[in-house]
């Protein structure tokens, strides 16, 4: 399952609830500016509470807020992590 993830989320098989929150994460990762009152819609349709759709909104903006530091600050991967 990990590598079917990896390889293309959108084709592994996983639940509707999990494939929206990639969607979503998706979308916020890398157009945070169309994001819309839909979004949030997408994954309240799938079951998400509101908590849920803030703690996963919090949690691919600390990742982007993270990444932008260490970048900024140019630290170097740790000797186990892949570079792709």
């Amino acid at each position: 399952m990990l590598a079917a993830i990896e390889d293309d989320w959108r084709t592994a098989g996983l639940s509707d609830q999990r494939a929206a929150m990639l969607a979503y994460a998706e979308k916020l990762t890398a157009h945070p500016g169309d994001m819309a009152e839909a979004d949030v819609e997408a994954l309240r349709s799938v079951g998400f509470s509101d908590r849920d759709v803030l703690d996963i909104c919090e949690v691919v903006a600390y990742y982007a807020y993270a990444n932008r530091i260490v970048d900024g600050l140019g630290v170097s991967l740790e000797s186990w992590i892949p570079e792709d």
